[in-house]
């Protein structure tokens, strides 16, 4: 099973009843509706923005703005009706409920996934996004309680999306474990010149600390989560030696289906504010391939921590301003890519507890303003196509028992032969 990386806390503009992930079910951590009395107004979603600022957003617009790109959101739908969307998103592709009897977007997810890389800049309320021109194809791959249960569900997706104008692709989502189906869809994706990002995970939604698949696959810019106003890692985020970027990933004002907003946090977040990077090179260097903008994505990052790539921040924090204006060599191929057979990598412990077995959308709640590592997750997860734990201890009883048995009939022999004396 994978999952998507997400904490989401509702503070609504609008009536919009809260999505199934976003139900109260003490003692599970759910997000919790913010009290009537401090709902913002849509002006003040706007204001709170402060990604746009930390990454300079209005000084990469006078270079690019992401016009021209297709970017596809693989996740839970996107309500292409909210106003901070409208005209952004493409017809796409439910994988869900193909007849659509769900509704665009069921849980909001991926509305606010889209909202950070295309929301429309043409006013100055609601969110923006930080590709405002860009074009969005979503692809659902996420059910209503924002899991899914096939992992060959999302290499469709990885696969249609390409096939149908997609240049970059965001994947917040993930889990511990390996698929090779979506392996393939995503060497698929690198073999027709498409960037993809992907998500690192969420601690509170996974039981191992490694970075998730499909985001430690050779070739993805693997996105871990920043604080806000400061330079530290997010306590929330997952990372590793697989990490390739960090990005703004919590207090962040998202849209939400049905017209609302609501304050979110998690890798789902950072993912997409590098998706969006992406599409802006992609708009201003139309020529250039993918992997020359992955290189120009982690040669222009503003390093944190310790000096150059290390297992925390990777390359550092994403810097669309730097890549869109430093001179940069072409280097012809991904440079994260190691061109080996996809899937040919080394995987962890699936994530999750309990006995559900379910995929599910990185959706976990909490505080938005602080994390709390003992909170239990709505959500476990394991890949899909994973062997079941048990089977390794039915094995061992078996074998127990059958040594039991074979030193029974032996001491049995033995005393019959004994009483023959």
């Amino acid at each position: 099973m994978l999952l998507g990386a997400a904490a989401v806390l509702a503070a609504v503009a609008g009536p919009p009843a809260p999505p199934a992930h976003a139900a109260p079910a003490p003692p599970v951590a759910t997000p919790r509706l913010a009290p009537v009395g401090t709902l913002p107004r849509v002006d003040q979603v706007r204001e709170e923005q402060w990604q746009l600022e930390e990454l300079r957003a209005r000084t990469a617009w006078r270079t690019s703005t992401g016009r021209g790109v297709v970017v596809a959101v693989i996740d839970s739908g996107v309500d292409g009706t909210h106003p901070d969307l409208a005209g952004q998103v493409l017809p796409g592709l439910d994988l869900v409920t193909p007849d659509g009897s769900d509704g665009p977007d069921p849980v909001g997810h991926g509305t606010t996934v889209a909202g950070l890389i295309a929301g429309r800049a043409d006013d100055d309320r609601g969110v923006v996004g930080l590709a405002p021109d860009a074009r969005i194809l979503p692809v659902r791959v996420l059910d209503d309680e924002n899991r899914y249960d096939d992992a060959m569900i999302v290499a469709k997706g990885v696969r249609w999306a390409v096939d149908n104008g997609a240049r970059v692709i965001n994947l917040s989502l993930g889990g511990g474990g390996d698929s090779p189906a979506l392996a393939a869809a995503l060497d698929y994706a690198f073999a027709r010149d498409v960037v993809v990002v992907a998500c690192t995970g969420n601690l509170a939604t996974s039981n191992s600390p490694k970075v998730w698949y499909p985001a430690r696959e050779p070739g993805v810019l693997a996105v871990a989560g920043l604080d806000r106003n400061s330079q530290n890692l997010w306590s929330g985020s997952i990372t590793g030696h697989e990490t390739v970027l960090t990005a703004p990933a919590t207090a962040l004002y998202g849209a939400r289906t049905n017209g609302g907003y609501w304050r979110v946090q998690g890798t789902s977040f950072a993912a997409p504010l590098v998706a969006a990077t992406a599409a802006l090179v992609r708009s201003r260097y139309p020529q250039l391939s993918a992997g020359d903008v992955v290189n120009r994505l982690i040669t222009t990052a503003r390093d944190l921590g310790p000096t150059g790539r290390d297992d925390r921040f990777g390359f550092g924090l994403v810097d669309p301003v730097a890549a869109l204006t430093t001179d940069v060599p072409s280097v012809g191929r991904n440079p994260l890519d190691d061109n080996d057979s996809p899937g040919v990598v080394g995987f962890g412990p699936a994530p999750g507890a309990g006995r559900d077995t379910r995929a599910a959308a990185a959706g976990q709640g909490g505080d938005p303003f602080g994390y709390n590592p003992n909170q239990q997750a709505r959500w476990s997860a394991r890949p899909a196509g994973q062997t079941d734990d048990s089977a390794p201890e039915r094995l061992w009883t078996g074998l127990a028992l059958f040594v039991a048995l074979v030193t029974g009939a032996a001491l049995m022999v033995r005393r019959f032969r004994q009483s023959r004396r």
